[in-house]
């Protein structure tokens, strides 16, 4: 009776915790080798946007540098040995325009001293 009972548990808790994948229940390991492989994306994308390490380090603060710097250094190797070309991001359109009302005031708001001379 004894030995059933204890089977009857260990099976009951083996299929509770194979079930855990099922759920989307992640596990520290899994979780690591995300933040990991997503650092790497970071640092690669940075590095083929032309952007320096610190800058990558600076705009994301929460990626792990370690993994931020390889996936940089493993897209710089890969860019040399390949002849590619990096792409620098292009400026968003709030820095490269000037807003609508500026571009017809010349630079003055609606209603200012400036646009009333």
């Amino acid at each position: 009776m004894r030995h059933t009972a204890l089977t009857f548990c260990l099976v009951a808790a083996a299929s509770l915790l194979a079930g855990c994948e099922a759920l989307g229940i992640e596990t520290a390991t899994q979780i690591s080798a995300k933040k990991e492989a997503e650092g790497k994306a970071i640092g690669s994308a940075c590095r083929h946007a032309v952007r320096s390490i610190e800058d990558c380090f600076g705009t994301y603060p929460r990626a792990g540098k370690a993994a931020v710097f390889a996936g940089w250094r493993e897209m710089d190797q890969y860019m040399r040995e390949n002849a590619v070309v990096g792409m620098p991001s292009e400026p968003e359109a709030s820095d490269a325009a000037p807003a609508a009302g500026e571009a017809l005031t010349g630079g003055a708001k609606p209603g200012s001293a400036a646009q009333k001379s």
